[in-house]
């Protein structure tokens, strides 16, 4: 159930399709931007934060792998590769699924890499 979540949130990081987007949360999903940021709450509130602040589709790589997988909860680490400006960040996601594989609250944390130069 994680792999396919994570694979549609990889497609619609790359389409910015509001429908793919929406597909992935419950109707009253929160979506944490950072862990201590105030959410986006429910479906159409995250369609529209994330539209906001949407990347270019193919600007990014994205490779994970999970550290915690239970039937409702993962915790996943993750590396995203911006081209341009290049850039990487380490990610740390925590991800509540219900049973239909929908996500119901979302947390991300993430830092930048230092640069080579």
């Amino acid at each position: 159930m994680l792999s396919a979540w994570i694979d549609g949130y990889v497609r619609a990081w790359n389409s910015n399709d509001p429908d793919e987007i929406g597909a992935l949360f419950t109707d009253d999903a929160l979506y944490f931007t950072e862990p201590y940021a105030s959410p986006w709450r429910g479906r159409a509130e995250i369609v529209e934060g994330w539209l906001a602040a949407r990347d270019e589709p193919g600007d990014a790589t994205f490779e994970w792998r999970p550290l915690v997988e239970a039937s409702d909860l993962a915790v996943v680490t993750g590396t995203t590769v911006y081209r341009e400006p290049p850039r990487t960040y380490s990610n740390l996601w925590v991800i509540r699924l219900d049973a239909d594989g929908r996500c119901r609250e979302f947390v991300e944390w993430y830092m930048k890499q230092p640069s080579d130069g």
